[in-house]
């Protein structure tokens, strides 16, 4: 839906282009995008270290996809460990823990529950990690939102070097329109990249953040209740708060369909 949405961004401002009288080949101007593009890389370099810039690309395949988390499962998931450690003890979590495929967060937590480390210390340490990784996902963002801010500077300049050209050569104004015109393209590049890729990423990748974060506090709270003795459908309870009113819908839904 993303490369949808953002196809459909660029055909709507084309096709609004082309009803007005314009044409495609008007809106393309190498040398603009050649500034634009090329003075917003640079820009963006000096001010995000390399260790984190050159991620990029891999935050753009992030950006363009979704993250896939089924919050339903997950309480059922816990559900299932809490009855096991409510029936067998927290030792017995040791295999589910080593379980493949399961979640390093998620292994962490139900480690430190294992090993019968004090429910304070466990929330402390989840904390902390839930916080670096926040931290880490702030810092890839700021590539976009640094982008985002450059770029339409950047386009400014493109069309005050193009301005200078035209002012330096009035000999022939008969080419005066066109090469202002052809000016202003920088601007557009500049504005256009901003707003349709640069900010759209960064916003998508908060919300690809957020969501991570609800999931990570989530499991928090489990592996806490867990490690407390809460009896199941008590922690089942605490669970369901981090569902939006449609999740938590279905989850009642499914419950009910269990029930009977």
């Amino acid at each position: 839906m993303t490369i949808i949405f953002l196809i459909f961004s660029l055909a709507a401002l084309i096709v609004a282009f082309i009803l007005d009288g314009g044409h495609v080949e008007g809106l393309l101007s190498p040398t603009a995008a050649m500034i634009v593009v090329g003075g917003t890389i640079g820009a963006t370099g000096v001010t995000i270290p390399l260790d984190i810039l050159k991620n990029t690309g891999k935050l753009i395949v992030i950006a363009m996809g979704s993250r896939k988390t089924n919050l339903i499962d997950l309480i059922k998931y816990f559900n299932e460990l809490s009855i096991k450690a409510r029936k067998e003890g927290l030792l017995a979590l040791e295999s589910d823990m080593n379980a493949e495929g399961v979640d390093p967060f998620i292994r962490n937590g139900i480690s430190l529950a294992v090993d019968g480390t004090n429910p304070e210390l466990i929330k402390s340490i989840m904390e902390t990690q839930i916080e670096q990784i926040s931290k880490r996902h702030k810092s890839q963002i700021q590539i976009f939102e640094s982008a985002g801010g450059y770029a339409p500077t950047m386009g400014i300049l493109g069309t005050v070097m193009g301005l200078v050209h035209v002012l330096s050569n009035l000999d022939n104004a008969g080419e005066l329109g066109h090469q202002i015109a052809t000016a202003f393209l920088a601007t557009m590049y500049g504005i256009g990249t901003a707003n349709i890729l640069w900010l759209p990423f960064g916003g998508k990748l908060k919300a690809l953040d957020a969501a991570e974060m609800k999931e990570k506090m989530m499991i928090m709270e489990a592996v806490l209740s867990i490690t407390s003795g809460d009896n199941p459908q008590v922690m089942v309870q605490k669970l369901k708060v981090f569902l939006d009113p449609k999740t938590l819908k279905q989850f009642e839904a499914a419950e009910g369909g269990e029930s009977a």
